[in-house]
């Protein structure tokens, strides 16, 4: 696998926002969005195999390991026996995806955090693998303005999501008329702000 990095936070967006945790960001992306704040793991990034991404996270004795990246499903099948070995562990594993792959090859070890790109963004996910959602994963609207919250509203009167859903600021943006949307429409979300930006965290 093309590794951008491995470390060791807490945990910034999600339902183990605030948490301790170990990432695994994969290299290579297919999307550009406009606001992404991983540039660096579009391109670079160091080969490693299987056993010594392990012992590197041995090492670190993790409960959580959240992969990331990029788009880390782009090495789906490369990431698999990583995913078994950490499941058998009984590590808990997350891992986020820009909802442009298939990700059910990966649910039987990880929860899912599919984010769902809105027009601010410039790209657009596969809405169609909503319907994939389990309970136990969740879906992220990264949203800059109204029409971003407008789209995500749209998206899920049409689309049943059957995880967790949240609404997390592009950070910078001034998030109060987001606040006033989620309440002004009552929606069933929960608003998140990007916790390893707060902290200055990666």
């Amino acid at each position: 696998m093309k590794i951008a990095d491995i470390f060791t936070s807490l945990q910034g967006e999600g339902v183990r926002q605030g948490t301790p945790c170990l990432f695994i960001r994969l290299s290579g992306c297919n999307l550009s969005c406009r606001w992404c704040d991983t540039q660096y793991a579009r391109e670079s990034g160091t080969e490693m195999g299987c056993d010594a991404i392990l012992e590197q996270v041995w090492r670190e004795n993790p409960r959580s390991v959240c992969i990331t990246g990029g788009e880390p499903l782009l090495q789906t099948e490369a990431l698999l026996p990583l995913l078994a070995s950490l499941f058998r562990r009984g590590i808990a594993i997350d891992i986020e995806t820009n909802g442009t792959i298939d990700f059910t090859p990966v649910q039987p070890y990880a929860a899912v955090c599919m984010d769902v790109k809105c027009p601010s963004s410039g790209e657009k996910s596969d809405l169609s693998l909503l319907s994939k959602i389990r309970p136990e994963d969740s879906v992220k609207f990264v949203v800059g303005d109204e029409e971003d919250c407008r789209y995500a509203q749209e998206v899920m009167e049409s689309h049943p999501i059957a995880g967790e859903i949240f609404f997390s600021p592009v950070y910078g943006t001034d998030y109060q008329p987001i606040i006033r949307f989620i309440l002004k429409n009552n929606l069933p979300v929960r608003f998140q702000l990007q916790l390893h930006k707060i902290i200055g965290v990666k």
